[in-house]
């Protein structure tokens, strides 16, 4: 048990430091290129974020454990526009430009609302076939707005070279995602060593192990003062986890719907909702915004179960 204890504690010191170099790395990146740091946020980091997820996910498909497949990337997006976007708040108010909540925020939600409805039904290989289809739209609207618009504040020219940055970008994904597995495979077999049911760790351990790097990345980017990046990995991440994830679920996967899945995806529906609304509503998250958001996933804690 104490190399499995040590190997879950490394994981969570390469999660921290890589997801550092990521945020550095990609916002300097994103000056460079006069792109938005949402947008740098949702493409780069949220489709990066967003590897554990699709990876689980697709295992637990392919090997007829459907539930478990859906159930993570629900997890995942509970997860990820409750506790996480609540703790970012609470760490600082989260200031959202106007065209972001006009535009990547709606996009994001739809993707999720598209996903919980296909989920009811059966993820198969026609509903994949549209959320493919789906992402790679999102994806095309990304990229068009990125070359549309121009960063909201321009600043300085960043220090630096463009190769140490696109090094450091890389390298920080890299370690984020390596981390994370390091840090689910240790405490995974830790907790059934001390006699977990496999189901509560597949609900509650995978997808919050899944979700540990929007979680570093969320903390690392707040602190630097990112909220863009915040704003942009955690809904980016909810929109590739939906599309692309639920994807490659349909392709693994006959198509059976997932038992017990309705009231997760309405959970999930409804957390996206709130955590949208709540953005257009005032135009940012304050910090009493995020003990709410922190508050409502402490509430489905016992539907996660």
């Amino acid at each position: 048990m104490i190399v499995q204890i040590l190997l879950a504690a490394a994981g969570l010191v390469l999660l921290t430091v890589a997801a550092d170099h990521l945020v550095l790395g990609s916002s300097r990146l994103g000056r460079r290129l006069r792109i938005s740091p949402v947008v740098i946020g949702v493409v780069i980091i949220g489709l990066g974020t967003s590897m554990p997820e699709f990876l689980v996910s697709g295992l637990a498909a392919a090997r007829g454990e459907v539930g478990l497949a859906v159930g993570n990337i629900v997890g995942s997006n509970i997860l990820n526009l409750s506790l996480l976007l609540g703790i970012a708040a609470v760490i600082a108010p989260v200031p959202v430009a106007a065209s972001v909540i006009r535009r990547e925020v709606p996009l994001a939600v739809t993707g999720v609302v598209l996903f919980g409805l296909l989920a009811l039904a059966g993820l198969g290989v026609g509903s994949a076939v549209v959320l493919t289809v789906a992402c790679a739209a999102a994806l095309w609207l990304l990229i068009r707005w990125a070359r549309t618009t121009a960063p909201e504040v321009e600043t300085a020219e960043p220090t630096g070279s463009w190769r140490t940055d696109s090094v450091r970008t890389v390298l920080g994904l890299a370690g984020v995602l390596a981390g994370a597995q390091m840090l689910v495979v240790g405490a995974s077999a830790t907790a059934t060593m001390l006699g977990v049911s496999p189901t509560v760790i597949g609900f509650t351990l995978v997808a919050i192990g899944t979700s540990l790097p929007e979680l570093v990345t969320t903390v690392q980017a707040q602190r630097r003062g990112e909220s863009g990046l915040v704003v942009g990995n955690l809904f980016g991440s909810n929109l590739f986890n939906s599309l692309a994830g639920g994807a490659v679920i349909g392709f693994a996967d006959s198509g059976r719907p997932a038992h017990g899945a309705l009231a997760l995806v309405v959970v999930m529906v409804a957390g996206a909702l709130l955590a949208g609304g709540l953005l257009l509503r005032g135009g940012r998250l304050t910090r009493g915004h995020g003990v709410l958001l922190g508050l409502a996933y402490v509430a489905v804690i016992p539907l996660l179960l």
